[in-house]
């Protein structure tokens, strides 16, 4: 079904800052929606802002509603500005269109379609059945940005996969000996803890858990968090029984072969980890893997990992986005690379990419870049994709 039906309608300068202020009360669920999207709603009526409101919590009203309830009467006859496709169905709350609805609005204006097939195209066409004035399209790549991976699981039935790096100015991630601890500084560090917080599920590879013993958790202090499941590629179960993962509750998840030893499952399982089991030809299918965690709603994946498993993601086109901390260091030659990638004879054999943001974090830099490159799953994934 063709939800959005984009509107050739101009929108206005009051239209933009009303889509604008609902893409920031969006954002502020950005760790907390987790499997449902972040979505802000703004409603205006002769100029006024008379209610505002965000999805706050999975399972708990959605931002139409919040809106709705705090512009009380004032929502007859108002604009609804919306960051996502009101939806039609009955879910863990009510279809918002039919709130929408029932307070009389007289227009809704909503960034993009909900990809979501239960709803996709419906919420608009429902609106529309009642009388209302629908456009949409308003400031659809910011939106589109804000839940780049419910609509890639949507879209393409695996999460959207954020590969998070960091390196020196020569491109080295360690020393040779191994010593990484810290090529980037507290700032940088504290941003990553973020980027974790904001994702369905953290994952990395079994070379990092015995390397490094990490715990992969979120260390901010935020109110009612939602810990991201922890997720580890060990195709042989060598993951230590007494590894911090271990340490700080919520989820563990390990995948392995099929082939791997019973008795460390076993171990493993009485530790609380989920131990799930994938096909493997030396090296586990990663497809299968993020399939597998699509289907349990895994929305955004950040992984953090050695080489080997970046080298990989980035050979298999897995990566959708490299979130790259850059530290003002040279480590030399000697020094252990970003990725492990097959020997090139030409430039134009090269992975390329298309930067999409760069910040300063303290003395560091941050540096998003997504493939350039179509990938098997969609179309060219640039700055303006999600």
């Amino acid at each position: 079904m063709n939800a959005a039906r984009p509107s050739s309608a101009h929108f206005s300068e009051d239209d933009r800052r009303a889509m604008r202020r609902a893409l920031e009360l969006a954002e502020r669920g950005l760790a907390t929606t987790h499997p449902n999207p972040r979505v802000g709603c703004v409603l205006t009526k002769e100029g006024r802002t008379v209610g505002e409101g965000w999805h706050e919590w999975a399972g708990e009203p959605h931002a139409e509603v919040m809106a709705l309830k705090a512009a009380g009467t004032e929502a007859a006859g108002a604009t609804a500005y919306v960051t996502l496709e009101p939806c039609s169905h009955q879910g863990r709350t009510p279809p918002c269109a039919e709130a929408l609805i029932a307070a009389r609005v007289k227009r809704v204006v909503f960034a993009i379609n909900d990809p979501d097939p239960r709803v996709d195209g419906r919420g608009a066409e429902r609106l529309r059945a009642a009388g209302i004035e629908v456009e949409s399209g308003l400031m659809q790549s910011e939106a589109a940005e804000l839940n780049a991976g419910f609509i890639k699981r949507a879209a393409h039935g695996r999460p959207w996969v954020r590969l998070k790096l960091a390196m020196s100015l020569d491109g080295r991630t360690a020393l040779a000996n191994g010593a990484s601890q810290w090529i980037t500084g507290e700032a940088a560090r504290e941003d990553v803890q973020r980027w974790r917080a904001r994702s369905s599920a953290v994952l990395t590879g079994i070379g990092t858990v015995l390397a490094d013993d990490p715990r992969l958790d979120v260390r901010l202090r935020m109110p009612r968090p939602r810990p991201p499941l922890r997720v580890v590629l060990d195709g042989a179960l060598r993951t230590p029984p007494d590894a911090r993962l271990f340490e700080s509750g919520g989820k563990v998840w390990i995948f392995a072969d099929s082939a791997a030893d019973p008795a460390r499952r076993s171990a493993l399982e009485a530790r609380g980890a989920h131990i799930e089991l994938v096909p493997s030809t030396g090296r586990l299918d990663l497809r299968q893997v993020l399939a597998r965690l699509s289907l349990d709603q895994m929305n955004e994946i950040h992984v953090e990992a050695g080489p080997t498993l970046a080298g990989a993601m980035i050979r298999e086109r897995i990566a959708d986005e490299l979130l790259i901390y850059v530290a003002p260091i040279l480590l030399g030659p000697q020094g252990r690379p970003l990725a492990d990638l097959p020997r090139l004879e030409a430039l134009a054999d090269a992975p390329r990419f298309e930067i999409v943001e760069s910040a300063a974090i303290g003395p560091d830099l941050r540096v998003r870049v997504r493939p350039r490159v179509a990938g098997p799953d969609g179309p060219e994934q640039g700055a303006r994709q999600a």
